[in-house]
């Protein structure tokens, strides 16, 4: 990983921490995702949710492919989720996210945890 990708790495880590704080475990994805961004936006970094990358199958490019969660800085993939279990297809679905676009470094966060250190997965292409 570059120095920036650490950098970013790490204020991604706080700004989860930061909401898990707050708000605790047991509210909706969606809920996360917003207050997440907004801590993302307050250490100084961009972001885009729900981004849509297209798939090329066959030849043909198909606009309906996947959705990232949020698109940190153009780099850090995170998908954010709120549940009791964690899928191990979630991890795979990730890796999955981060070769599509050429990304070596996603984040797999679940808020629906005591404490929020066990539920950040880094994961790296």
């Amino acid at each position: 990983m570059s120095e920036r990708e650490e950098f970013i790495a790490k204020k991604i880590a706080d700004a989860a921490y930061t909401v898990h704080k707050k708000l605790g475990p047991s509210l909706l994805e969606k809920v996360y995702e917003v207050c997440f961004c907004h801590e993302l936006s307050k250490r100084g970094l961009t972001y885009q949710r729900q981004v849509d990358v297209p798939i090329l199958y066959d030849g043909i490019v198909f606009n309906e492919g996947l959705r990232l969660g949020v698109l940190v800085e153009d780099l850090i993939i995170c998908e954010l989720k709120a549940v009791e279990e964690m899928n191990p297809v979630w991890e795979a679905q990730t890796l999955s996210h981060l070769k599509l676009p050429g990304k070596s470094l996603g984040f797999l966060i679940n808020f629906n945890v005591p404490l929020i250190i066990n539920g950040i997965k880094r994961i790296i292409l």
